[in-house]
């Protein structure tokens, strides 16, 4: 069964049934903001959550279930459990008629969205963070330093209380929750998470003013909802970019008044080559190529580290991962002809998540043999896209 499948429930009569496929389409299409699907283990479970079957708190106890029995679990099945326990927690949110809108209501939504998922659950990030983007070509959003989270949080939240919507119009309304909902994003007081989180707090915070958030906006375009978030909070005068409201209004007013503007993450693209035009519909499918030609900041020093330069002779492929000395060249070359651009984009994507890994981390995701894999890892390296470290089987990598 695909997520799609749960429109059925969507065009039925019956209130409860569509306002339940409605918010698992939420809950689900929220993961894809980090790359993640669900498992056929959810969706089948989802669908008898939907037809009365079994409670969403028996969804959550099975999926918990299902995964701590399996054994030898590989970043595929990290990812798979990832996705089903947030969304099964989305669920159960959305499903609440609870919320407080404050500052420990803010970071209870974290707690209980990762509960199961993440240690630091609804836990302030304790250092400063910076993230690559894809619609920025490698720069970064200047996030709020981790010293002041807390009190940024207190100061977003109290300022939107005390707001009157009294006396404006739709648009200016719609508008000013772009703005609200922007900077409580920018804050980015968590470690990872912090736009699931975002989403799924605004959802609860429009429902209280009296909004109906029930159309597939988050299920089909989470992306372009992270990617217009960046673009709302990116300036770089040197580069003459402002800070861009205009793709986040337009997703809001879709979502908050049933407009039907246009959303392609193509159209935010900074500094795009010209004649580019092409749609990039989810984080999976991030062109590795475009996020490495980093636009840089205007304090950049454009010169790259020795530690950081990439050693492309022969030597690299001399040693395997286990110390053996091995002369591989000739199967290598063989299984270059193979390499595809969805496999080395998976590669980058799961380096950014993860940070580093070994050989076999990737064998394992990209479910290749391990000559097949190294094929992947060199094209990489000799492309300075990423970098190895250490020798034989501790060797690992990271991206450049």
């Amino acid at each position: 069964m695909k997520q799609q499948d749960f429109d059925e429930y969507i065009r039925q009569v019956e209130p409860s049934a569509r306002e339940s496929a409605f918010e698992w389409q939420t809950a689900i299409g929220l993961q894809q903001v980090d790359g993640l699907q669900p498992s056929q283990y959810l969706l089948d479970a989802a669908r008898r959550n939907i037809d009365g079957d079994i409670t969403i708190d028996e969804v959550r106890q099975m999926l918990d279930s299902y995964y701590s029995s399996k054994t030898g679990r590989t970043p595929i099945d990290d990812d798979k459990a990832e996705c089903d326990k947030a969304s099964a927690n989305i669920k159960k949110i959305l499903s609440s008629p609870t919320f407080a809108f404050n500052t420990n209501g803010f970071v209870a939504t974290h707690r209980r969205i990762f509960e199961g998922v993440f240690k630091h659950a609804g836990e302030l990030r304790p250092f400063d963070i910076t993230k690559k983007e894809w619609v920025l070509r490698g720069d970064t959003v200047r996030y709020l330093n981790w010293e002041d989270l807390r009190r940024a949080l207190d100061y977003d939240i109290q300022q939107e209380r005390q707001f009157s919507y009294k006396g404006l119009s739709e648009l200016e309304k719609v508008r000013h929750l772009c703005r609200f909902v922007s900077g409580l994003w920018q804050i980015h007081p968590f470690r990872e998470g912090n736009t699931r989180t975002t989403a799924v707090f605004a959802i609860q915070y429009f429902r209280s003013l009296g909004y109906e958030v029930t159309n597939n906006l988050f299920k089909e375009h989470s992306w372009y909802f992270r990617n217009a978030l960046v673009r709302a909070n990116y300036k770089n005068a040197r580069l003459g970019i402002d800070y861009d409201f205009s793709f986040l209004e337009r997703f809001f007013r879709n979502l908050l008044l049933l407009e039907h503007n246009e959303l392609k993450n193509w159209s935010m693209l900074v500094a795009a080559p010209e004649g580019w035009e092409g749609e990039t519909p989810s984080v999976s499918d991030v062109n590795p190529t475009l996020i490495n030609k980093r636009v840089p900041a205007p304090d950049d020093n454009t010169a790259v580290p020795d530690d950081k330069k990439v050693d492309t002779d022969d030597k690299v492929l001399r040693t395997d991962d286990n110390g053996a000395k091995t002369d591989d060249k000739a199967a290598v070359a063989d299984d270059k002809n193979l390499i595809t651009d969805d496999k080395l984009t998976i590669i980058i994507s799961f380096l950014e998540k993860r940070g580093s890994c070994k050989t076999a981390e990737l064998s394992d995701l990209l479910g290749l043999k391990p000559t097949q894999t190294k094929a992947y890892i060199y094209q990489l390296l000799s492309q300075g896209k990423i970098v190895a470290h250490g020798a034989n089987r501790n060797r690992t990598y990271t991206l450049a």
